[in-house]
């Protein structure tokens, strides 16, 4: 199938003049309609806006293409729109976008909106044609320059494979393979094949990428292909089978980085010096070796699958446990405050069983990615003695190792199970299957709990000596440990500074006490400030600011409200040195505010949503207000003019 079968001239809009993403998505949803191609364009819209949630549709480079499977769609179509002065898509590049494509596809067609999205994809990745594309002034003109690249790929796909032939016996050119995937298995995992495919063409190199898109694999590596090839690049966002590549040299990054960067990665690996992959077996993960990565690096990415598993729980929990606080009667009972009544008894007691989770699930997922799957319940029992506090005195519990017991756990968990793998490597191929069943969880248990009842007396009294100092702070002191706090928050935005802050707030909101409350409500005001700053910034200095920016500036106010620091992170990117001093002030402004009001916040997440259960709201709102409007004057002090910048 063509793309023109799909693309009628009268879905065709050009030069249009769209305010923001929404503005574009309507615009593209009404030419579908105009067509004929939809039933219902409401059920429609919530279709591409849900899956905009998985992920930004814009591929980068200007291009953006939103798509949807509907009940509501009555025959496969394909609309087009260009935006020439470009608009904020959340692009992967953070660059506006000017060529929309949306693909409408009904529920009951096998995936022919991929087909054609794949096809887009291929054709997309030649910047000259996308130019042409912006260009166009007419729908027939656009009709025609699809249908001439249309025809010029087919006619190179035709050569290619008339040309196939079986290798000769000595090699004379490099050959590889590779694989691509994203989360979604649609726009990235067909650009980074295509982008692996075109630059290796150019550098006379043969090369096959198999697409793990979410219609099924395709251009499915053969085990002769693996055998016969030099090196692999694996370039997949999410996890495939690496079985099969045992033994080859191996690349591992991401579509982003084939996307972006494809000449670097295919002279690496036909440069002869790549890594050789070593599959464990026990399971099909897309993860390096880690030879070539540090030992921080790799602690990190193992803390952080921990950290992202823990979060819903302690959101979840930490926000049904703020509703008890706010439903109960402090004057009944002031010792059983958050109990007192039925109903808060109710959400006090719900909310603290999934907040108890958080402890085993941090050292069970650091333990998983260090050991795979093996490793998670060796994690889960370290956790879970963390949070008693068990010695060999008193298994029951005694001082609780807490957070930072778990955090020991995982790691500890994690590399007892590897050690077990090592040693048990011995057996025969006949009792694989009884290690992680039976060898793995229970000598991996027995020895976690060995460690964890020798290390929590330590850790749960450095836990108490740590509270005592947090607790005893003069007010000058707290009042800078909020500022630094606030800061961190806004230094980088959701990375490891960000989340050092915020897993630091979580460990202390856990102590329930009022100093945890008030770190806790420190480092949220400290992250809403960014987003809030910025919009203000963009309506009040206009002239430091793109049309672009300006557009997309107003919803930031929305972003900030909930708590969403990546809402700046665009215009950080975009102009760093100004930018990123700015909120740092702002948002430490308001953190060390927080702190002197003596702001306390028992939910760990939920931005204006959970303001009823903050401890003297009414500061809080003039912290956040006095952040953003230092952060706002900062930017249109040092940012640049837009048209110098």
């Amino acid at each position: 199938m063509k793309i023109t079968d799909l693309l009628k001239k009268e879905g065709i809009a050009l030069n249009v003049d769209a305010a923001d993403q929404n503005a574009a998505i309507d615009k593209l949803i009404s030419l579908h309609d105009a067509v004929g191609n939809l039933s219902d364009v409401a059920a429609f819209k919530e279709a591409i806006l849900a899956r905009e949630e998985k992920g930004s549709t814009a591929i980068g480079m200007g291009i953006a293409v939103p798509h949807g499977k509907s009940a509501a769609v009555k025959q496969a179509g394909v609309t087009a729109m260009t935006i020439p002065a470009g608009i904020d898509y959340k692009s992967l590049d953070g660059n506006p976008s000017n060529l929309f494509f949306m693909i409408a596809a009904p529920d009951t067609a096998a995936d022919t909106h991929l087909e054609v999205l794949s096809k887009l994809m291929t054709l997309l990745m030649d910047q000259s044609f996308a130019k042409k594309l912006v260009e166009a002034k007419t729908p027939e003109e656009f009709l025609s320059i699809i249908d001439s690249k249309e025809a010029e790929k087919d006619k190179e796909e035709a050569a290619k494979k008339a040309a196939a032939a079986p290798a000769p016996s000595a090699k004379t050119v490099k050959k590889l393979v590779g694989v691509t995937a994203c989360p979604t298995g649609i726009a990235h995992t067909f650009m980074a094949a295509e982008a692996l495919e075109l630059k290796a063409k150019e550098l006379g190199i043969d090369i096959k990428v198999e697409k793990d898109g979410s219609g099924g694999a395709k251009d499915v590596l053969t085990a002769a292909e693996i055998a016969e090839a030099d090196a692999v690049i694996v370039a997949c966002d999410k996890n495939i089978e690496m079985g099969r590549f045992d033994g080859k040299p191996v690349i591992i990054t991401s579509t982003k980085e084939a996307i972006h960067s494809p000449e670097a990665l295919i002279e690496k690996a036909t440069a002869g010096n790549v890594a050789v992959y070593k599959h464990t077996g026990a399971v099909n993960k897309a993860a390096d070796t880690g030879a070539n990565e540090s030992v921080g690096r790799k602690a990190y990415k193992h803390l952080m699958n921990g950290v992202s598993h823990m979060l819903p729980f302690v959101i979840g929990g930490g926000i049904l446990i703020a509703i008890a606080f706010l439903l109960d009667d402090y004057s009944i009972d002031p010792s059983n405050f958050g109990s007192n009544t039925p109903v808060a008894a109710w959400f006090k007691t719900i909310g603290g069983a999934a907040f108890g989770f958080m402890l085993p699930i941090l050292a069970g997922f650091i333990a998983q990615s260090i050991a795979d799957r093996p490793g998670l319940a060796v994690g889960f029992v370290g956790g879970y003695l963390a949070s008693t506090g068990a010695t060999f005195a008193l298994p029951g519990g005694d001082v609780p190792s807490a957070f930072l017991g778990a955090l020991v756990a995982g790691f500890i968990g994690g590399y007892i199970v590897v050690g077990l793998k090592k040693l048990f490597e011995f057996l025969p191929a006949s009792l694989e299957g009884i290690k992680p069943v039976l060898i793995f969880p229970l000598l991996g248990s027995l020895l976690i709990a060995i460690v964890m009842c020798l290390l929590n007396p330590i850790v749960g009294a450095l836990n108490v000596w740590i509270s005592g100092v947090l607790t005893g702070m003069s007010s000058g002191s707290i009042i800078t440990l909020g500022a630094l706090l606030g800061a961190m928050m806004a230094t980088d935005m959701g990375g490891p500074l960000n989340k050092a802050a915020y897993v630091f707030a979580t460990a202390a909101l856990a102590n329930q006490n009022e100093t945890g409350f008030m770190i806790m409500a420190a480092v949220m005001v400290g992250g809403m400030v960014p987003p809030i700053a910025i919009a203000l910034a963009t309506i009040i200095f206009k002239n430091k600011f793109t049309a672009a920016e300006r557009k997309s500036g107003p919803v930031n106010f929305i972003m900030g409200l909930c708590f969403i620091t990546e809402g700046a992170i665009p215009y950080a990117a975009a102009d760093p040195l100004h930018v990123i001093p700015s909120l740092l002030v702002g948002s430490g402004v308001a953190g060390a505010l927080s702190m002197a009001f003596g702001c306390t916040l028992r939910a760990p997440h939920g931005g204006i949503f959970v303001f009823p259960v903050v401890g003297n709201m009414v500061m809080y709102l003039v912290a956040l207000l006095a952040g953003s409007v230092v952060g706002c004057i900062l930017l249109g002090v040092l940012k640049k003019n837009a048209q110098e910048a």
